[in-house]
């Protein structure tokens, strides 16, 4: 390969999500859940809301609706 071009072996997409296992939906479903009863507890705490944060963005990559759980 001439050395003014961009190898083609290293092309790989970064930002593209990997593999969905049922597994790992599952887990994102049931840790929403949880956290919503336990917002019912404790109401708006800033660590729920992290978490919520994080939770929804997981729920967001595997294509899940929350409003539907």
């Amino acid at each position: 390969m001439p050395a003014n071009k961009r190898p083609r072996r290293l092309n790989y997409a970064v930002n593209q999500k990997g593999k969905i296992t049922w597994q790992k939906v599952k887990n994102a479903i049931k840790a929403y859940k949880k956290l919503k009863l336990r917002e019912e507890f404790e109401w708006k705490t800033k660590w729920l809301e992290n978490a919520f944060r994080v939770s929804l963005a997981k729920l967001k990559k595997y294509w899940i609706n929350p409003n539907k759980i």
